[in-house]
C-alpha cells in the first residue's frame, strides 16, 4: 500500500475535469476553489481514496461531493443514470445528516437551472428516525446518494432488499472521521465497511473521509482504507489563519478572592462578546454551560447590553428540538452568544461566528484547534479564540497548548484495537448476509485498520461464545449462529436481535442513592458511579457521603460530613489532558526553572515568556513566580517532563499522602497510581485511597506510617503491569458497569427482546451475576474485552508502560522530599480539584490562598522571603 500526499491543482485544471455547467455554476457562486478543493476534486472524480483533514468552513463537503455529482450528470447526460444508490454518506450525527441534506439539495437545485436541465438526482436520508414509510419508498425508488450514520449503515447491509439497492455503490464518504476513529463506534464501521466490499458490494469501493484537525494523519488514512490499500491525504488542516491569545482574568491569580476572580472572568468575556458579532462560549461540562449562560443572562439584562434572550446554551443534556432550535437561530444570525460544553464541536453548519471564548484549558491540542475552527466560518477568514484561564496551573496548560496551537503540533489519535464485543456483531452480521468460511471471515477482517492485529485465537474464541461453546444457556444466554465443519450459519431469530440490539453507544443510567438505613438520598450519573471505589467522599445535594458499595443498581452510602470531597461532582464529564500536550507542558516547567537555577533576572525570564509564548507580561509574570515558589520550596527540584516529585504530606487529620507531582494527564495516570496503591496496599495491608488529576495523583493511607515510598518503582515490572491492573480493576465498580455495556454489545445481555425495550436495572442485576460465573472461565472474550476497554481506552495504559519504561532506564528521573505538613505550589491544585468546579470554587480558592500563605511561611522559617511585585516598565 502506498500512502502519499496529494498535490493541488489549479482551478483551471480542475474545472476542465468538471461538465462545463457545474464548473460555470461553481465560478458564478464560489469564484475560486479553497485549497481542499483543488486537490481532492480530481482523486474523487478517478474513484481514488482519499482523506480531507481542514478545518470548518474550508469547503469539505463540496470537495467530497462535487466531483461525484458531476459524475452522476455525466450519466444523467448519457441516459445511464439508473435507480440506484451511487454514494454513502456516513456520519456520526443525525443532525449532521439532516444538515448534509439541506448543503446537498442546494447545490443540486441551483446547478439544474444553471444548466437547465430536469435530471432527477436524488437524496435520501436513513437513519433511525426515518419512517417505515419513508423506507419502504427508498426501497422503490433509491437515493442516489445515502446519507447515514454507522449504526443505519450496518443495519442496510444486512436487509437483504435494501442492501441490493447498495450494492452498485461506488463512493463511500466518512464525515467527522476524527470523532468516530477514538471510539468504538469507528471500530464497528471499520468492520462493517470490510464486510460490505467483500460480502455485498460488486465494485472496489472509493473511501473518501473528511477530518477535521487530527494527527497523525498517515494513522487515520490507514484508518479509513485499511493497511493494505493506497490512500491520498488532503492535508489542508492549517488553510486558516490563526488569531489566539490567552488571557488572565485578574492580574494577580493567587491573591484574588474568587469574587474577583469570577468579576474578572465575566468582565472579560463580555468585553470580548461585545467587541464581536456573534461569539461562541466552550465550557468543559454540561454544568458549567448551564452556569455561564445563566450568570451572563442575568448580567447582559442588568447592564442593559442587549437583550438577553440573544444568549443561549447547548450541551448534549439538552432535549435535541431544544438543541436544534439554537442551532437554527444561530444559523439566522438570531443569537450573539452561545455557551456550549463540547456539543458544538463537530461541524454542524451554524452560520457564522466570529469569536470563540474559551473557558479554562480544552486539554488538547486537537480540541483547541477544532473550537477555534468554529470561528471564521470560511477559508479565507482569520479563526479568533482567546482562552480565559481561572488559576495558575490552567495558565501554564492554556499557555503552552495555546503556542502548540500556532505550531500545529498536534497530539495523537487514539484509535481502539480488536474490540471483542464489535467484533461479536460483525461475525454475527457476516453470518446474516450469507454463510461464511471462517478463514475467510478472519481475512476479511484483517483488511480493517481496527482489526489488523486481531489474533487468530481471539477470533476463534467469540466464536466460540457466539456458537454457545461456553455453555450459558442455564444463564438465558444463547448461541447466536452454527457453525457447520468450517462454515458459520445465522441461527434463527438472530436477525432480529441484531436489527434490535446493533451499535455501540451504551445506554447509561441516573443510579438511586442510598443511606445505610434504606433512605433515598439522591441520583447519581452513572459515569460518575463507575468511578467510586469504597471509601470515596463526594458531595450530593450539597451534604458529603462516603461511598460504601453497590448493590443490584443501586449505590449504599453514609454521611461524611465535615471530610474533605476525593471526587469532585463534575469529575466524570471533565475531559482528561493530552498525554503529548502533557509533556509538552512538563518541559515548559523545566525550560523556566533552568532559567531560575541559570540566575537569569527576574525581568528578563519575564520577558523571554511573554515573547515566546506571546502572553502579557503579568501572565508571565505569574508563571514565573509559581514556578520559583515551587523551586524554593523543594530545593530545585521542579517535577518536569523527566522528573517525578513525590512529596510526602502528613495532613491535618494525621493521614500519610504521598503526593504524585507527575504531568502526564489523568488517563496515563489512573493507571498508574491504581498499579502503586495495589503495591502499597499488599505490603501494608491498608486501604490505599486514590485521588488522580492532570498534573498527578495522592495516594492516602490511613494513618502516619512509614513507607519507602522512593523505592516503589522497583517493585514492579513493566511486563506485570497489564496483569496487575487486570487483576485490579476486578474488583473495581468500574467493571460491574463496564461489563453490563460490553455484554449488551456482545448480545449477551438484550437490550430489546421481541420488539420491546427490556429493564436497565434488571440487565445490571442480570450481568452482575454473569460477571461472576465468567470470572472463572479462561480468556473469555466479553471479560476480556471489557478489561481491554477500560485499561486502553478508558485509562492509558500504554503510556503508563511508556513511563515506567523511562523510570527503568532512568529517563525519568524519582525525587522524595517530606514528611511535610505543607504541600509544594505544584500539589495545591491536585490537592484542590477535589473542591470544586472552575467558575464557581469558592471553596477551593480559599484553600489554594490558604495553602500558598503556609508556604510563603514555609520559605520564610528557611530564610527565603520572596516578595517580587513585579510591575511592568
Amino acid at each position: 500500500m502506498s500512502i502519499e500526499y496529494a498535490k493541488p491543482y489549479k482551478d483551471e485544471e480542475v474545472f476542465q475535469l468538471l461538465r462545463p455547467y457545474v464548473a460555470s455554476w461553481f465560478k458564478n457562486k464560489y469564484g475560486t476553489l479553497t485549497p481542499p478543493q483543488k486537490a481532492s476534486i480530481p482523486i474523487i472524480k478517478t474513484y481514488g481514496n482519499v482523506l480531507v483533514s481542514s478545518p470548518t468552513g474550508s469547503g469539505k463537503t463540496l470537495a467530497a461531493f462535487l466531483g461525484i455529482l458531476d459524475n452522476l450528470f455525466e450519466l444523467a447526460d448519457q441516459g445511464k443514470l439508473e435507480d440506484k444508490i451511487y454514494a454513502i454518506y456516513i456520519s456520526p450525527l443525525r443532525a449532521l445528516n439532516n444538515d448534509m441534506y439541506k448543503n446537498l439539495i442546494t447545490p443540486l437545485e441551483e446547478i439544474k437551472k444553471e444548466a437547465n436541465i430536469s435530471v432527477d438526482i436524488r437524496v435520501g436520508v436513513r437513519t433511525s428516525d426515518t419512517s417505515p414509510y419513508e423506507k419502504q419508498k427508498m426501497l422503490r425508488k433509491p437515493p442516489h446518494i445515502l446519507i447515514t450514520t454507522p449504526e443505519s449503515f450496518a443495519i442496510s447491509l444486512v436487509s437483504p432488499k435494501f442492501s441490493e439497492k447498495m450494492k452498485d455503490a461506488k463512493w463511500i464518504i466518512v464525515d467527522e472521521i476524527h470523532e468516530l476513529a477514538e471510539s468504538k463506534r469507528g471500530s464497528f464501521l471499520s468492520g462493517f465497511l470490510e464486510i460490505f466490499e467483500d460480502l455485498v458490494a460488486e465494485n472496489k469501493i472509493s473511501r473518501i473521509g473528511l477530518s477535521a484537525t487530527i494527527s497523525p494523519l498517515e494513522e487515520v488514512a490507514k484508518f479509513l482504507v485499511g493497511p493494505n490499500r493506497d490512500c491520498k491525504i488532503v492535508d489542508a488542516r492549517f488553510v486558516k489563519e490563526v488569531d489566539l491569545k490567552v488571557i488572565s482574568p485578574v492580574k494577580d491569580l493567587v491573591h484574588a478572592s474568587e469574587e474577583e476572580i469570577g468579576n474578572g472572568i465575566y468582565k472579560t468575556m463580555i468585553n470580548e462578546i461585545m467587541k464581536h458579532k456573534t461569539t461562541l462560549v466552550f465550557t468543559n461540562t454540561r454544568s458549567a454551560a448551564e452556569r455561564v449562560s445563566y450568570k451572563l443572562r442575568k448580567l447582559v439584562e442588568a447592564e442593559k447590553l442587549f437583550d438577553a434572550d440573544m444568549i443561549g446554551a447547548h450541551h448534549s443534556s439538552l432535549s435535541r428540538d431544544l438543541r436544534l432550535e439554537i442551532e437554527d437561530k444561530l444559523k439566522k444570525g438570531e443569537l450573539k452568544v452561545v455557551v456550549s460544553s463540547t456539543s458544538l464541536e463537530l461541524g454542524i453548519d451554524i452560520g457564522y461566528i466570529d469569536l470563540v471564548l474559551l473557558l479554562s484549558s480544552p486539554k488538547s491540542v486537537s480540541r483547541l484547534l477544532q473550537r477555534l475552527g468554529r470561528a471564521g466560518h470560511h477559508v479565507r477568514s482569520i479563526s479568533k479564540g482567546r482562552i480565559i484561564v481561572v488559576d495558575r496551573d490552567d495558565l501554564v496548560e492554556c499557555t503552552v497548548l495555546a503556542k502548540l496551537a500556532r505550531e500545529r503540533k498536534i497530539d495523537r489519535v487514539h484509535i481502539p484495537h480488536n474490540p471483542l464485543d464489535v467484533l461479536s456483531q460483525i461475525i454475527i452480521a457476516s453470518t446474516i448476509a450469507k454463510p461464511v468460511n471462517i478463514q475467510d471471515l478472519y481475512n476479511i477482517l484483517k483488511k480493517s485498520y481496527t482489526f489488523s492485529t486481531l489474533d487468530y485465537e481471539q477470533f476463534l474464541s467469540t466464536i466460540e461464545y457466539l456458537s454457545g461453546k461456553y455453555e450459558l444457556e442455564s444463564r438465558n444466554v444463547y448461541a447466536k449462529i452454527r457453525q457447520e465443519d468450517s462454515q458459520l450459519r445465522v441461527k434463527r431469530g438472530t436477525r432480529m436481535i441484531f436489527y434490535m440490539n446493533s451499535g455501540t453507544i451504551p445506554e447509561t443510567s441516573l443510579i438511586p442513592v442510598f443511606a445505610e438505613n434504606n433512605r433515598y438520598v439522591g441520583n447519581l450519573e452513572e459515569e460518575f458511579v463507575e468511578i467510586l471505589s469504597p471509601g470515596d467522599i463526594f458531595v450530593l445535594g450539597g451534604k458529603t457521603y462516603e461511598f460504601i458499595s453497590s448493590k443490584e443498581n443501586k449505590i449504599i452510602v453514609k454521611s461524611a460530613e465535615g471530610q474533605r470531597p476525593t471526587v469532585p461532582s463534575w469529575f466524570s464529564e471533565m475531559l482528561p489532558l493530552a498525554y503529548d500536550s502533557a509533556l509538552e507542558v512538563g518541559k515548559f516547567r523545566k525550560e523556566v526553572a533552568k532559567m531560575i537555577e541559570d540566575k537569569v533576572d527576574t525581568k528578563k525570564v519575564v520577558e523571554e515568556i511573554s515573547k515566546k509564548y506571546c502572553i502579557s507580561k503579568h501572565a508571565a509574570f505569574s508563571i514565573y513566580e509559581y514556578i520559583l515558589e515551587e523551586y524554593l520550596f523543594t530545593n530545585g527540584k521542579v517535577p518536569s517532563d523527566d522528573l517525578i516529585l513525590i512529596e510526602i504530606y502528613d495532613d491535618e487529620e494525621n493521614r500519610r499522602n504521598f503526593i504524585f507531582n507527575a504531568l502526564y494527564g489523568r488517563r496515563a495516570l489512573d493507571a498508574l497510581s491504581r498499579a502503586l496503591a495495589y503495591i502499597i496496599s499488599k505490603d501494608l495491608n491498608v486501604d490505599v485511597r486514590i485521588s488522580v488529576s492532570d498534573n498527578g495523583f495522592i495516594l492516602t493511607l490511613p494513618d502516619i506510617v512509614d513507607y519507602n515510598i522512593g523505592d516503589i518503582f522497583n517493585q514492579i515490572s513493566v511486563d506485570e503491569m497489564y496483569t496487575i491492573l487486570s487483576n485490579v480493576i476486578l474488583r473495581t465498580e468500574m467493571i460491574k458497569r463496564r461489563f453490563r455495556q460490553t455484554a449488551e454489545r456482545s448480545f449477551m445481555i438484550l437490550k430489546r427482546y421481541k420488539g420491546r425495550k427490556t429493564n436497565l436495572d434488571r440487565r445490571q442485576l442480570n450481568s452482575e451475576t454473569l460477571l461472576n460465573v465468567v470470572k472463572e472461565i479462561s480468556n473469555f472474550p466479553v471479560l476480556k474485552e471489557t478489561i481491554r476497554e477500560i485499561l486502553e481506552d478508558h485509562m492509558d495504559i500504554k503510556s503508563a508502560i511508556e513511563i515506567l519504561k523511562k523510570i527503568k532506564e532512568n529517563e525519568i528521573k524519582i525525587e522524595v522530599i517530606g514528611p511535610n505538613t505543607i504541600p509544594s505550589p505544584f500539589a495545591h491544585g491536585i490537592i484542590a480539584k477535589e473542591h470544586a468546579d472552575v467558575v464557581l470554587a469558592e471553596e477551593k480558592r480559599e484553600l489554594m490562598k490558604k495553602l500558598h500563605e503556609e508556604v510563603i511561611e514555609f520559605l520564610k522559617r528557611k530564610g527565603i522571603d520572596i516578595n517580587l511585585n513585579y510591575t511592568e516598565s
